[in-house]
């Protein structure tokens, strides 16, 4: 029996609001939050239908401080002011979710928090989906993985648990799981775009770029729904996969145009989500030395991000931004951006400052590359560069591997043949379908004066950039 004022959440918990229209807007917010909808905004009715409401107040300001962070406070006060009458699992996500928005937040704290409120009300799959977010941007799929581990039992037949199983599998070269995982969510619905998006990442790993591109294509219709940057990343995936099975680059670039960069075109879009994976597959096209067959797209989003309104919204963007500047020639404005970069790392606590240091250094790199400064942006790295290391930019292992053949291509202009080999056939022990490494393989091979090696390795280049998409 529930007490006077208190109603039932989608979970399962009670809210104290004695507004059904409150709470429809909370229930509707936490499914968008799951399935990477793109009408989150529906959280800012919930205070305007109860001003009283702790949950619908924390959840709107945690919304806000994305968006607009100045709207943010009075929503903090009033869930403040009301936890008293708030029910436990209220005030449970009321403190993780004020800790994940202070300034100058403390992760582990947060994560901590949320750990917690996992523990009590495992399921919230919401909150599931916060925490995992922050295990990301920390570079820690273990940890991730163990809080989905946790609450699985909770949730066995839920829809949307096993794409946020999936994820960390795959962040962790666990691609076997990853994919029972993945292939089990999308029984339960085929349409939750996160177990979609997992077995994308499962077939790429294998280099099955085709069975990649035709999947994503036929779920594609379920994706008009989706945030921008899900919408585009999805797209992006599929990009990639053309570039990486050698397929035309005008079918890549018909992906960017209609995709990725037509997003843009909806009242609603996100713009910063869109330039973050048009930056980041236009580096990779870049790298392959196709960057004019895209024409003047390069410039078009340099001129998009010269506004400093997409500054400082995720590292990711940020690295990927200062390579746009400063190879269109907003040299300045590259400055500017990469000043920033070092003040919001200079007021960061130490131990946080210690885990981007990383970042730092692979964004002064992009910096000086896009000016043209090979040797600069090598001597930047580390002498042992692994992209993997990087991930606290906030990308996966797909999205920072272009960073490995950045390393391998510096090497290469830097005469440096023998170490860009080792680099390139540690890549292909991995992926030994990815037509691009044989040919900077053979490459090196020429460069090194092992000609047979060369002929051999650019016969297997060759053989294999027809195979993917002309079989």
């Amino acid at each position: 029996m529930l007490d006077e004022g208190f109603r039932l959440d989608k979970w399962g918990y009670e809210i104290k609001t004695y507004s059904g229209s409150c709470l429809a807007a909370i229930n509707s917010y936490n499914h968008q939050v799951i399935s990477y909808g793109r009408d989150r905004s529906v959280i800012l009715e919930a205070p305007k239908h109860d001003p009283c409401c702790v949950l619908g107040n924390i959840l709107a300001a945690h919304y806000l401080c994305s968006r607009d962070p100045s709207l943010a406070p009075p929503l903090i006060e009033a869930a403040k002011s009301n936890l008293e009458n708030a029910s436990l699992y209220e005030r449970s996500v009321f403190q993780a979710v004020n800790c994940l928005i202070l300034p100058n937040r403390d992760d582990d704290l947060a994560l901590e928090l949320h750990s917690q409120l996992l523990r009590d009300f495992p399921k919230d799959l919401a909150s599931l989906k916060r925490a995992q977010v922050l295990c990301f941007y920390m570079a820690r799929p273990d940890l991730s993985l163990e809080l989905v581990q946790k609450v699985l039992p909770a949730n066995k037949e839920e829809n949307y648990i096993y794409g946020m199983l999936a994820f960390p599998l795959l962040e962790l070269g666990l691609y076997d799981d990853a994919e029972k995982a993945a292939k089990k969510g999308f029984e339960i619905n085929s349409s939750d775009t996160w177990t979609q998006h997992a077995l994308c990442h499962v077939y790429q790993y294998h280099c099955h770029f085709k069975e990649a591109v035709q999947f994503m294509e036929q779920c594609s219709s379920s994706w008009i729904t989706l945030s921008s940057f899900m919408y585009t990343h999805n797209w992006w995936h599929v990009a990639v996969c053309y570039l990486e099975g050698h397929s035309s680059m005008e079918r890549v670039r018909k992906v960017y145009d209609l995709h990725i960069w037509k997003e843009l075109e909806r009242s609603d879009a996100m713009p910063g989500e869109v330039y973050l994976n048009a930056a980041a597959l236009l580096l990779r096209i870049y790298l392959r030395g196709a960057i004019d067959v895209f024409d003047d797209r390069l410039k078009i989003l340099a001129d998009r991000l010269t506004d400093k309104r997409f500054w400082h919204l995720e590292w990711h963007l940020d690295v990927l931004t200062l390579w746009v500047l400063a190879c269109t020639g907003e040299l300045s404005k590259a400055e500017d951006l990469l000043d920033g970069l070092k003040s919001r790392l200079s007021k960061m606590s130490n131990k946080k400052k210690g885990l981007m240091q990383r970042a730092m250094q692979l964004a002064e790199a992009l910096f000086v590359y896009g000016k043209g400064d090979s040797k600069g942006a090598l001597d930047l790295l580390e002498p042992e560069f692994d992209a993997v290391n990087y991930k606290i930019i906030g990308a996966s292992d797909e999205q920072v591997d272009v960073f490995n053949e950045l390393w391998i291509i510096l090497l290469l202009n830097n005469g440096q043949s023998k170490r860009a080999i080792e680099a390139i056939e540690k890549q292909l022990k991995k992926r030994k379908g990815v037509v691009s490494l044989w040919h900077l393989l053979e490459r090196g091979y020429k460069m090194n004066g092992r000609k047979d090696d060369a002929i051999r390795v650019g016969e297997r280049a060759r053989t294999l950039g027809t195979a993917h998409f002309n079989s």
